[in-house]
């Protein structure tokens, strides 16, 4: 299990890579608000804001996952990413 420090720590380090592509972007936003929020709440957006759905299937992806769960996967795919941009 990560704790706060560690996730603090991940997301200081996430901001000294390069640009990350959608994808890796919309992963790490699930992660980050099922870890610090819990599970999704709202409804979906509309069918015309594009950016709204992909930011909510996002997060809901993670859903019923534990905010601890969330935390350390979060930590360890940061972990990934600075690995590869090394």
């Amino acid at each position: 299990m990560a704790d706060q420090k560690t996730f603090e720590d991940a997301m200081a380090r996430l901001k000294t890579l390069p640009e990350q592509g959608p994808d890796v972007l919309l992963k790490l936003y699930g992660l980050y608000k099922q870890a610090t929020q819990g599970d999704v709440q709202g409804k979906r957006p509309g069918m015309l804001d594009f950016r709204g759905q992909a930011k909510y299937d996002a997060w809901a992806e993670y859903k019923g996952w534990t905010q601890d769960k969330a935390r350390t996967d979060y930590v360890a795919y940061v972990d990934e990413l600075v690995k590869a941009n090394s």
